[in-house]
């Protein structure tokens, strides 16, 4: 009896590659595909026509796109999480979701091996590797192009004499595009300096002018856009990239340390994603205390990282989503967003929550809390222990 793999399957070079191989080496092949918002239903269709003409036993379509949102993006923006202080985690934070949903396919279909087409250069290839030995252990993992040390070239020859009838022309930009944004990397992105020109960027500027929007969260999820309301985050996020996209917001360069130990730089659009993640954080500083908002941040930089890297699975990762559920309880209200061409700005909120009440006081007027003596003292207090010990230094020095 043949044995049987499942393989996560884009319809590209790589994963192409991988199908005809196994094929060869007399696997049953269980082909998969999950979205999290990069594919439209004429390319996921497309896909799996191809899945079937290579030969596979069987091709699975996933929409993930919510179970994303729910499970990962949701705690992306109520940590207001961006990589070194840039990047919204657009394709690192999509491969754990897509990693996850072929783990549990491996498990339903009781398979003998589970493979993936990363090569040995990038961060992908921990995060799927990593996710399956603890989801699936015991299942051997079967990697091809890294395996083999492929060459571009010596893929297209393999398949070419298999008989594979596709576009093998290299696009001149390699681009991913997820639901939390698109990588683009190329040329520029190789080395240390460099931008993108114009045309690479998937979404080109085509709005001029400035135009007003309005985020209404609900205790940190975004549910409003304008007067437009949503039935799930995901749809409101849709739609705030078709209105900011074309702006040409959200565009920048990627520079971050990989799992591997190397330093890897790529260029990424997300309008939606920026937007929504400075309007979230605007509402936030007027809604939380400071020592929410204090180790609020200190927790979403470590989540931001491990996430990174793949430790989706850590119990630690739900104890810190679970004090980001709790941050959100008083995040409701509007953030209104100013939008023009290459950059946006947070014009400012409004929320029942908003600590800046007038009625508590006017900062640099006055305020109706305390009076100017007790500011005295408190000041005093306040200092005491500091004082103390420049008293004791000078005494003793």
């Amino acid at each position: 009896m043949a044995k049987k793999v499942v393989l996560g399957f884009s319809g590209g070079l790589d994963t192409t590659f991988c199908v005809k191989h196994f094929e060869e080496k007399g696997y049953e092949v269980h082909s998969i595909i999950v979205n999290t918002g990069g594919f439209n239903e004429d390319e996921l269709k497309k896909i799996e026509e191809h899945a079937y003409k290579l030969g596979v036993k069987t091709h699975t379509t996933i929409n993930a796109v919510k179970g994303y949102y729910d499970t990962i993006i949701k705690y992306l923006i109520f940590g207001n999480v961006l990589k070194n202080n840039t990047y919204p985690l657009s394709v690192s934070a999509e491969r754990l979701s897509q990693a996850l949903h072929i783990a549990e396919h491996a498990k339903k279909l009781n398979v003998d091996a589970v493979a993936h087409g990363s090569t040995g250069a990038g961060n992908d290839q921990v995060r799927f590797d990593m996710i399956f030995h603890i989801m699936i252990p015991g299942i051997e993992i079967i990697t091809p192009i890294r395996d083999l040390k492929l060459s571009r070239e010596e893929e297209i020859t393999y398949l070419k004499s298999k008989g594979v009838d596709m576009n093998f022309a290299k696009a001149g930009y390699s681009i991913n595009k997820g639901l939390w944004g698109t990588s683009v990397g190329g040329k520029e992105t190789l080395n240390s300096k460099g931008i993108l020109p114009e045309e690479a960027w998937p979404t080109q500027v085509s709005e001029s002018g400035s135009r007003e929007v309005r985020l209404h969260f609900i205790k940190g999820e975004l549910f409003e856009v304008d007067d437009k309301k949503f039935s799930h985050p995901t749809e409101a996020i849709q739609y705030l990239q078709a209105i900011a996209g074309p702006y040409g917001i959200g565009r920048d360069i990627h520079v971050g340390d990989t799992i591997i130990g190397i330093k890897g730089r790529v260029g990424f659009e997300a309008a939606a994603p920026m937007v929504i993640l400075k309007g979230h954080h605007a509402l936030e500083k007027h809604v939380l205390t400071k020592w929410q908002l204090n180790w609020k941040d200190q927790l979403a930089l470590f989540y931001g990282n491990w996430l990174h890297e793949g430790q989706i699975l850590d119990p630690v990762m739900r104890d810190i989503e679970a004090y980001f559920i709790s941050s959100q309880e008083q995040v409701t209200g509007d953030a209104f967003v100013l939008l023009q061409p290459y950059r946006f700005q947070i014009i400012g909120i409004e929320s029942k929550y908003d600590l800046m009440s007038s009625k508590f006081g006017k900062y640099g007027e006055m305020h109706t809390g305390f009076t100017g003596e007790d500011v005295r003292g408190f000041s005093k207090i306040f200092g005491n222990q500091t004082s103390i010990y420049h008293k004791v230094k000078e005494t003793e020095g």
